[in-house]
């Protein structure tokens, strides 16, 4: 089986990856292989189009100029196009992440056609580290093929995303329904899966900008086409917002944003959720004071709800096996550099870097509150700063 030889070699077509491929492409490396299964936009577009965006237009339109190719891509892309719906948008306001996922999308199209892009729709099965060359042998499962393909890179980058976080049921034995996140985060799809014509109860559990979004999306059905549905919401702490300040924002990356922010501040305080819409159909369960407060919260009320939606975070998607001269390649991310490093090692592992949800930057504010920068924009201006240290 012929080897390929590429420059680097990309894992992934989400925005991450797109920012990857741009920063990359702009450095004029040679041929860049993109691994994707089909380059769309990753889950903001299949999964995440009907999210409202916690960032501003403006944002999403930097990151569609932040690279010579992606400019390269708008300026031959024949208008209208999702360019130019984007430019129309109130640039100071948010927007369903369906506009940003068809940037992304323009975005990639775009980059598919350039001369130095080896794309590959497929995945990633396995990559294997020479340590005495610091080459990456990276073996392709395309999906027309049932043959592998090996491509050769002493860069591998990874931007293979993240999925709802699942947690054991609290309760044990009891038969209760999940509600995948992503579905609850869809209202189209989420309004063809509940019944309407029999009282449902959906229990919510979290309190971040997902589990506020998903209690939004369920109440508006409850106030619409699901008279009869009914939403119990254990949560642990109370509501928290992002907050800004001059020059910053504190809890940029935890604190709630735009629409969500703007229904739990008028509709989910405690001083308002008694008379709020959302109260009359929506009942909290306070879950706080230790774990043993918790567990009987969920005793006393989880075996009255027929589904569960758990808004508990985001898990990396699984990576492909990677091995070192063909034994398991042990290691850990470090949220600074963009790279990786084997356990008790102090040097980086060659050639070997992440970025993305998966991968996010790891920031510090002026309060020294630590959190993971995730974003459009964050990723692209994570890989501003580490990609020239990846190809120097």
């Amino acid at each position: 089986m012929a080897t390929r030889r590429c420059a680097a070699v990309v894992v992934g077509a989400g925005p991450a990856g797109v920012a990857v491929m741009g920063n990359l492409l702009e450095r004029q490396l040679g041929t860049i292989a993109w691994i994707d299964p089909s380059f769309e936009a990753g889950r903001v577009h299949c999964k995440y189009r009907e999210v409202p965006s916690n960032t501003k237009v403006a944002l999403f339109q930097a990151f569609a100029n932040a690279t010579q190719p992606f400019q390269k891509v708008i300026d031959s892309t024949k208008s209208p196009n999702a360019f130019t719906k984007l430019a129309k948008l109130d640039q100071e306001s948010t927007c369903t992440l369906g506009y940003a996922a068809d940037m992304v999308r323009g975005l990639t199209d775009g980059l598919l056609k350039m001369e130095q892009v080896y794309a590959c729709h497929g995945l990633v099965k396995s990559a294997n580290l020479n340590e005495t060359t610091s080459n990456w042998t990276i073996s392709i499962k395309q999906n027309s093929s049932e043959d592998l393909e090996l491509i050769e890179a002493t860069r591998l980058i990874l931007c293979t995303g993240s999925f709802p976080t699942t947690a054991p049921i609290p309760v044990a034995g009891l038969n209760i329904q999940r509600l995948d996140l992503d579905l609850v985060l869809k209202p189209s799809e989420l309004a063809e899966t509940l019944p309407s014509d029999r009282p449902i109860s959906v229990a919510i559990v979290g309190a971040s900008h997902s589990a506020i979004l998903a209690i939004l999306n369920l109440t508006q059905l409850a106030q619409t086409s699901h008279p009869l549905l009914r939403i119990s919401w254990f949560t642990r702490h109370p509501l928290r917002y992002a907050e800004y300040k001059d020059g910053w924002i504190l809890r940029d990356n935890t604190g709630l944003k735009g629409l969500a922010a703007n229904f739990a501040r008028s509709e989910l305080e405690d001083d308002k959720l008694a008379t709020s819409p959302a109260g009359q159909v929506l009942a909290k369960i306070d879950c706080a004071g230790g774990p043993e407060i918790e567990a009987a919260q969920y005793q006393k009320y989880l075996p009255a709800c027929d589904y569960l939606v758990q808004a508990v975070g985001y898990s990396r998607t699984s990576l492909p096996d990677l091995t070192k001269d063909g034994a398991p390649l042990l290691m850990s991310f470090d949220h600074d550099t963009g790279t990786f490093h084997e356990p008790g090692r102090a040097s980086d592992i060659p050639g070997l870097f992440g970025a993305g949800i998966a991968f996010p930057e790891r920031v510090v504010d002026p309060h020294g509150h630590e959190e993971y920068a995730v974003g459009f924009w964050k990723f692209m201006k994570f890989l501003k700063r580490v990609v020239p240290s990846w190809v120097a």
